[in-house]
């Protein structure tokens, strides 16, 4: 089992739901961590906190579209620390609406984020990972990456992507000690899926899941802290979905 102590791991939309979950699992593991964010104020908030209760934690800004900034973050991360590790590609976006209804610049903004993210993230941290020997990636991507949902084209579309991308990957470098896995979660409970938020809607989704009940975050990130630990997995899709996708 990979020791993820001191590990220099950079985890993408890091900022909240998923991704702050992540950040602070592997900080709690002992982790040195980059809080990567397009939202500048909760990241740093967000960095600020764990970084006061003694984990090692910094923000850095990043617009996961934008090759450019990827390649800043990784470039950055490593002037920081000397190495990168772990990758952990979680940013992500979703649009509903109808398909024949979806304009392109939408089903762009979803793709570009979801599915060019993680080619830019694993692009930058496998140039690093190669000069050092090997790490971990890990690619978020959904139960809407193996079953379709009627109205979410796009994020099916940039989802079902990253599943194959993700197995591409690992095939490619494993002989370079670079694994790369997936995780795919169910639906979460977050600030914007819950019953407040959705009313009826919300009860629908919970009848989806056999076990009666959302997803935590924390459940997410355990998944992912698992992946990078246990160095004979990869190339493979984690569910973590309740039983959704058993049906």
């Amino acid at each position: 089992m990979k020791n993820l102590a001191q590990q220099i791991a950079v985890i993408t939309g890091g900022a909240s739901g998923i991704g702050l979950a992540t950040v602070k699992a592997f900080a709690e593991k002992g982790a040195r961590v980059v809080c990567a964010d397009f939202n500048e104020a909760s990241g740093q908030a967000a960095a600020e906190t764990l970084k006061e209760l003694g984990s090692d934690v910094i923000f850095l800004k990043v617009n996961t579209a934008d090759e450019a900034s990827v390649e800043a973050l990784v470039t950055e991360t490593v002037k920081r620390y000397g190495r990168l590790d772990i990758m952990v590609n979680n940013a992500g976006v979703g649009t509903l609406a109808s398909t024949h209804q979806l304009t392109y610049e939408d089903y762009r903004k979803v793709t570009s984020v979801n599915q060019d993210g993680v080619f830019f993230g694993s692009k930058f941290a496998i140039r690093e990972m190669l000069k050092t020997g090997g790490g971990s990636i890990v690619n978020t991507a959904s139960i809407l990456g193996h079953v379709g949902e009627a109205g979410a084209f796009a994020y099916n579309a940039s989802k079902g992507a990253v599943v194959t991308m993700t197995k591409s990957l690992a095939l490619e470098y494993a002989s370079q000690n670079i694994r790369v896995n997936a995780v795919c979660p169910g639906y979460i409970e977050t600030g914007m899926v819950n019953k407040e938020a959705l009313g009826d809607f919300y009860d629908g989704l919970v009848a989806r899941h056999p076990l009666g009940r959302l997803g935590r975050a924390d459940e997410v990130a355990h998944a992912i802290v698992f992946l990078c630990e246990n160095e004979f997995v990869t190339g493979t899709s984690l569910f973590v979905d309740g039983g959704y996708t058993a049906q």
